[in-house]
């Protein structure tokens, strides 16, 4: 279950509740009365690693994409002609 953060308006009192994704919101704070907001902060989730990146959940075309770019490398490569090879003598 969810851990939701709360703050009171009146007195600025703060604290945590674990809730179920189905129960109303609190409303009302246990120490003064005073009526309370959520607090919404950053999610906790990272990625982390190597290997995470936008095409990674995608479908073929990242893959196509980076092989286009790998061709291109090797056509370069191979555009300059080998050496002659010269007869050998006997």
């Amino acid at each position: 279950m969810p851990t939701y953060a709360y703050a009171c308006t009146a007195c600025d009192h703060r604290f945590d509740a674990v809730q179920s994704f189905s129960d109303d919101a609190l409303t009302i704070c246990p120490e003064c009365g005073g009526s309370l907001r959520k607090q919404y902060g950053s999610i906790g989730i990272t990625f982390n690693g190597a290997g995470f990146y936008r095409t990674d959940s995608r479908g073929n075309g990242g893959a196509a994409k980076k092989d286009q770019a790998s061709s291109k490398t090797d056509s370069s490569a191979s555009s300059t002609p080998a050496p002659a090879k010269t007869p050998a003598s006997s």
